[in-house]
């Protein structure tokens, strides 16, 4: 019987720890499939985070790990409001602020009047921005290819398939 972590053993659905004990199986949720689902997601977001945290500090030693979405989301989508970033990262206006301004005093954000509203501003990044950002998500990209050299190119490409599927059925939930 496999015990533990991500060796794809799948306890029966009474004993969800893998421990042996009997104990019953969580409302709404125990049947392997979804146990085994929370618990490789658990996994994966544990060194999602550990892994944005080291490229922040590559972006810049000084860069909240927080703040690594939002330069990339301004790499991907161009410039922006505020409040469609902070929609977006799931944030309130005051942190979103206080990122923002963070970002400008590195010198990888800045603020330029909305043509569509003289009210608003949107926030855009720098050429250093853009080019620091830019060199991180080359070198993170790299890093998948040598960690995933061994998959076949369906296999990487039908990945990215489900991710993008939970992704939007997560964001439908908001």
């Amino acid at each position: 019987m496999h015990e533990g972590g991500n060796d794809g053993g799948h306890p029966a659905a009474s004993d969800v720890s893998g421990s042996g004990v009997d104990r019953p199986a969580p409302p709404g949720g125990g049947d392997p499939e979804f146990l085994s689902l929370e618990r490789e997601l658990t996994v994966f977001l544990r060194r999602a985070r550990a892994s944005q945290g080291e490229m922040a500090r590559e972006v810049h030693p000084d860069l909240e790990s927080a703040a690594y979405g939002l330069l990339v989301r301004l790499d991907q989508c161009g410039r922006q409001r505020a409040t469609e970033l902070a929609g977006y990262i799931g944030v309130g206006k005051a942190t979103m602020s206080r990122q923002l301004r963070a970002l400008e005093d590195l010198g990888l954000v800045t603020r330029e009047p909305d043509p569509a509203d003289g009210r608003a501003w949107l926030i855009r990044l720098t050429d250093e921005g853009r080019s620091r950002v830019g060199k991180v998500r080359e070198a993170r990209r790299a890093r998948y290819v040598g960690q995933l050299s061994d998959w076949d190119r369906r296999e990487v490409a039908e990945l990215a398939r489900l991710l993008q599927q939970l992704n939007r059925g997560m964001e439908k939930d908001k």
